[in-house]
């Protein structure tokens, strides 16, 4: 009998929820008879449902019954003290023009709130649902008056972000980070879209006026924390540097923070201040791995910005390091580096790889191992010992199956069969790591797939695709001249074979490595003028418009560029950032 009870309740359950789909499908689609009607059949059944009763004032509002939805508005308040009725009913009148009673209703509806002040949870939301800002504050502002434990300085932030009023708004959003540290970043979030990269604009320069008041006015990390977050978002790096050493300094807990800030700085090219942060890690000397991954991150820096006469200095440093902390699996990340700069850089493959199988005999998980072998892979591979490459990463993947570690090294057994001209078989791997959890790996395989599988039937010698295939694997040796050498020869010998627009894009990349940016910009106009329904003019219109607006300094054009992207190639995955390059650079607000 109890199961029959069930069953019974749950199909009026499933059939209670079939009349709601039914009436919210009716009044979305504009039937708001049929929607009333089936909506006060079930606000029969459940009277005190808001739902139903918000849905039975607008549909007799959208059908002008408004003298219906009043009477239904004033009966509920005869039969129920709920204060959010009054804003309804005032909203009623509003439609109307009826504006003397509308003003009246919303000030009783204010009014309750003197009476019982948590009525602001209905009330104030009812003033939002209608877009009555200056009310919804009111009753905001005046709730937290009467019981100061009420903090809804988030919600007042919001709404005076839709009134415009952004310095209320930043006030605001402020206090309440300083009440509620733990929703510091959700704050940076909503303020990020009414700032800008430029520290000049009206909003930016309030938000950091604010920011110094209050820092004046009453020390604290949080203003240390959101000034260092607005100088990050300007790209003042060293004016960011000073308000984390400034947290570090009363903290004295992590240098996580400050490390995070050096990468910021490097990734986007600003390596003197990078430099300057690191040599900071590095001289505080908090701990050895912060202090080795400083002196990691400088050696990398310095190798970037050093031409071949100073590589004997940056070797001598790399020599000193290991000296002064050791040969241990904790230094393994510097070991690697060092045989990395000694075979690509300097050229002394044998020196590399004898540095690298003496770390081999270290006691090493089987990561760091697999670590060690990728990197021995590689300076194989930079020597075209291919088939010797190949073991190393053959046996990172048997070793570590089904690990990230193990599908970058089946991604470079497909990249070394590839630069050997085996393409069938570098193919086969490729097709299987379409599908890896890394997506820069994924990214990568089907990068490659797609230059395989479009390029090798056009000529059954496969002439141009090996020809473009050593010019990559020369990239890769740090060999640019020759690189950019082959990629004329397949421009010259070539020209009606898809590898083209291809061929115009690495040249590109390799002259904006070599700093010639007028050569690049040539490269890419070609690829825009000639290939425009190939796959990679989205590639070309955004690595242009980078390079306008980084190095030819013509930030009009960059953004003519962006602008390409965003209104003809919504599907491109450089859309997000070309918008919101475009806005930076148009002056609006970063989103």
């Amino acid at each position: 009998m109890r199961l029959l009870f069930i069953f019974c309740l749950l199909i009026s359950s499933q059939i209670f929820s079939q009349e709601d789909s039914n009436a919210r499908d009716y009044f979305n689609n504009g039937d708001f008879e049929k929607a009333l009607y089936e909506y006060k059949e079930l606000y029969a059944k459940a009277p005190s449902n808001l739902t139903y009763i918000s849905q039975i004032v607008s549909a007799h509002q959208q059908l002008e019954q408004y003298a219906e939805a009043e009477a239904f508005l004033l009966k509920l308040l005869e039969r129920v003290n709920y204060p959010a009725f009054l804003v309804e009913l005032g909203y009623n009148y509003q439609l109307q023009n009826k504006l003397e009673k509308a003003n009246t209703a919303y000030n009783k509806a204010l009014a309750s709130i003197n009476e019982k002040p948590s009525n602001v949870f209905s009330v104030a939301k009812s003033f939002q649902n209608h877009v009555l800002l200056n009310e919804a504050i009111a009753a905001y502002e005046n709730a937290m008056t009467l019981n100061t434990e009420f903090n809804f300085k988030l919600q007042l932030a919001q709404l005076y972000g839709e009134q415009g009023n952004i310095e209320k708004m930043f006030t605001n959003y402020i206090d309440f980070a300083e009440a509620n540290p733990v929703a510091l970043g959700t704050i940076k979030k909503a303020i990020n879209e009414f700032i800008s990269e430029n520290p000049e604009t009206e909003n930016n320069l309030l938000l950091r006026k604010i920011l110094l008041k209050k820092l004046q006015q009453e020390p604290n990390l949080i203003w240390n924390d959101l000034l260092s977050w607005l100088f990050i978002q300007q790209k003042e790096y060293k004016k960011a540097f000073l308000q984390e050493k400034a947290i570090y300094n009363r903290e004295l807990l992590s240098l996580d923070r400050i490390e995070e800030l050096a990468l910021i700085a490097a990734n986007d090219d600003k390596f003197e201040e990078a430099k300057e942060i690191f040599a900071f890690i590095i001289s505080a000397g908090h701990d050895l791995d912060s202090v080795l991954e400083a002196n990691y991150n400088l050696l990398q820096i310095e190798t970037k910005l050093s031409t071949k006469e100073n590589y004997e200095a940056i070797d001598l440093k790399y020599q000193e390091l290991l000296k002064q902390f050791g040969t241990f699996s904790q230094t393994l990340k510097m070991q690697i580096a060092y045989a990395h700069f000694l075979a690509f850089y300097k050229n002394e493959t044998k020196k590399a790889t004898e540095l690298l199988e003496k770390v081999l005999e270290l006691p090493l998980t089987e990561i760091q191992q697999a670590e060690v072998k990728l990197e021995l892979g590689d300076i194989l591979v930079l020597q075209e010992k291919f088939n010797e490459a190949l073991i190393y990463f053959t046996q990172i993947q048997r070793n570590l199956k089904n690990s990230t570690i193990s599908q970058q090294a089946r991604f470079k057994v497909a990249q070394a069969s590839y630069y050997k001209g085996d393409f069938k078989w570098a193919e086969s791997q490729l097709k299987i790591l379409k599908a890896s959890t890394s997506q820069l790996i994924a990214n990568d395989a089907l990068d490659l797939k797609l230059l395989i599988s479009d390029n090798k039937y056009e000529d059954s010698l496969q002439t141009a695709l090996k020809l473009y295939a050593k010019a990559d694997l020369l990239a890769f040796q740090n060999r640019v001249d020759e690189s950019i050498t082959v990629l004329d020869k397949i421009l010259a010998e070539h020209k009606t074979e898809p590898i083209m627009a291809q061929a115009l894009f690495k040249q590109a990349q390799l002259f904006t490595l070599k700093g010639q940016f007028a050569k690049a910009e040539a490269n890419y106009e070609s690829i825009i003028d000639n290939y425009r329904e190939g796959v990679l003019i989205d590639d070309a219109y955004y690595m242009l418009a980078e390079l306008n607006e980084n190095q030819l300094n013509n930030p009009e054009k960059a953004k003519t560029l962006y602008e390409k992207i965003i209104f003809n190639h919504a599907d491109s995955i450089y859309f997000v950032e070309a918008r919101r390059r475009y806005r930076a650079l148009r002056g609006d607000a970063i989103n």
